[in-house]
């Protein structure tokens, strides 16, 4: 069996279950572990499928939605964490962005900040400051995702090495109340890692509708952040895990009005 025949048999697995495992697929197909594992890295590379460990998944109708639906869900909520990202970071810094619906809204809260250094993976935000205060804007090289203008891959993590920056500023597609940060594409989330490795001060921008929706595969953790904002108090269990990493949680209410939760100040949350 040929590796087109076996992309395509493994592309129509996924569409009846929601995981494929390399084991069962070598034995499906009468192939050697390596020779699976390498059919699902150029499934991944083509974003047709999520690599996991031990063999891939589907990937959801979230990760596919048309990015110009996704910026319109939760516009509000989006503005506002946005604004209150603004009051945090200083002028004459530098930051890094990543791709994201979130961080395009805190990109344009930053449009009027001076001085700013910014490199991002995310074609939308760099054309959207080209012209504003910032001192200079970089944009990452590597492979550029059609459907949003993501510039993800190995290129990318290695052009993002090369940097050390102020801040981190990071969404994602999903959280799990055991403090967990999770996305999609595996391309995508490497590209997120490298982000905060090379940044003294980490935040994340995630709406709380973000606590209903699964993803496959980890960003980090949140003693791997150092602020979490968002618009409604997360779940408690969220907040302890928040609590023991020394990550501080920001929330805004649907007034604006800002707010921080953790578990020794719930005063104004609960």
């Amino acid at each position: 069996m040929d590796a087109t025949t076996r992309h395509d048999k493994i592309l129509n697995l996924l569409n009846s279950q929601e995981r494929v495992e390399v084991e069962d697929l070598a034995a499906r197909f009468g192939v050697s572990l390596q020779t699976v594992r390498t059919d699902l890295r150029d499934l991944s590379a083509r974003g047709v499928l999520s690599r996991v460990h031990g063999g891939a998944v589907r990937i959801s109708s979230a990760a596919n939605r048309a990015y110009a639906d996704r910026r319109k869900q939760n516009a509000t909520a989006k503005q506002t964490m946005a604004a209150l990202l603004a009051e945090f970071i200083p002028d004459n810094c530098s930051l890094a962005i990543n791709i994201g619906t979130s961080t395009e809204q805190a990109a344009r809260a930053l449009e009027n900040h001076r001085g700013l250094t910014i490199l991002s993976n995310n074609i939308n935000i760099i054309n959207m400051m080209m012209g504003g205060e910032a001192k200079e804007l970089i944009l990452v090289g590597g492979t550029v995702r059609q459907s949003d203008g993501a510039i993800i891959g190995e290129d990318a993590v290695e052009f993002i090495s090369r940097y050390k920056v102020d801040y981190a500023i990071i969404g994602a597609s999903a959280l799990d109340e055991d403090g967990a940060v999770l996305d999609h594409d595996a391309r995508e989330v490497s590209v997120a890692r490298a982000i905060l490795k090379n940044a003294r001060s980490k935040i994340l921008l995630c709406d709380s509708s973000k606590f209903a929706r699964s993803a496959p595969v980890r960003i980090c953790g949140l003693p791997d952040l150092d602020v979490v904002i968002t618009d409604q108090r997360p779940p408690t269990p969220f907040c302890e895990a928040a609590h023991a990493a020394g990550t501080r949680i920001l929330c805004t209410d649907s007034a604006g009005i800002k707010n921080e939760s953790s578990e020794n100040d719930r005063t104004q949350n609960d």
